[in-house]
């Protein structure tokens, strides 16, 4: 074995030294409906060592060529392709083409909540998404209506996955220890993921509602021009965070067709 790969503060790196969550991490994919992985920052190895044992094509990625090159000495698998890349700036063709691959890894923070939002814009490739992040931000994308973590992201997210939090990892078992504990969920694609709104018109209503989640929908959305009959509909009168995914929808719905009904 050649010497351990250190840590890199810029990239966010924190390696997991625990076998035992390594192993339950690996277990989180459950491998229907696609034999493809996809591992984002693999590290030294340590859920990759549990990936390539299961029945499936591994493509691990990493940005640190210190990472790479520890990898490719000690991970001869005939099943496992090592990449130096950058997930957020790749064409997810240049891993498995147009086939279907499950994602999976331990998250560098800092780039954690853009992975997620980087697999929404390609859910039809990916059937499941599984992994680590930081506590708080693994809760919000999970987090249901009427919690306080309750946000973009978790509604997004759950607009075409079903958000599982499965468990938490306390800092002790990385090198370097992160300051917060770490959480760990699973997003397993809805059966249908075509919702009965425009998307990118949905993604707008969702974020700008947010964007001042302390007030009402009747002056959170005021830039959307609302005739005084939507206005005086009951969901506006409620806070971002009191709707479900669908009323979302159907937020968007009455938007749709307010716009529609305003410029006849």
């Amino acid at each position: 074995m050649n010497k351990p790969v250190r840590a890199k503060k810029h990239l966010g790196q924190h390696f997991l030294k625990d076998e035992v969550i390594a192993e339950k991490i690996a277990d989180t994919l459950t491998l229907k409906g696609y034999t493809n992985v996809l591992e984002i920052g693999p590290g030294m190895g340590v859920l990759t060592k549990y990936l390539v044992e299961k029945d499936i094509a591994l493509v691990a990625v990493d940005l640190d060529s210190e990472s790479i090159s520890y990898l490719e000495e000690n991970f001869l698998q005939e099943n496992l392709q090592v990449l130096e890349a950058d997930f957020l700036k790749s064409e997810l063709s240049d891993f498995f083409g147009d086939e279907a691959f499950a994602i999976t890894g331990n998250f560098p923070y800092n780039i954690s909540t853009q992975i997620v939002f980087k697999t929404l814009e390609h859910k039809e490739q990916i059937p499941e998404f599984t992994g680590m992040f930081q506590k708080e931000v693994a809760q919000r994308i999970c987090a249901s209506e009427g919690n306080k973590t309750y946000g973009i992201l978790s509604v997004l997210t759950q607009a075409f996955y079903d958000a599982e939090y499965l468990f938490t990892v306390p800092p002790t078992v990385f090198n370097p220890p992160p300051k917060v504990d770490s959480g760990v969920l699973r997003l397993v694609r809805k059966k249908d993921l075509s919702l009965p709104c425009d998307e990118k018109f949905f993604y707008r209503v969702v974020k700008t509602a947010f964007q001042q989640r302390r007030k009402t929908l009747r002056n959170s959305l005021k830039s959307f021009d609302l005739s005084d009959s939507l206005k005086e509909d009951t969901i506006f009168g409620q806070r971002p965070e009191q709707l479900s995914v669908s009323e979302f929808i159907t937020l968007t719905q009455k938007l749709e067709n307010d716009a529609i009904s305003t410029h006849e």
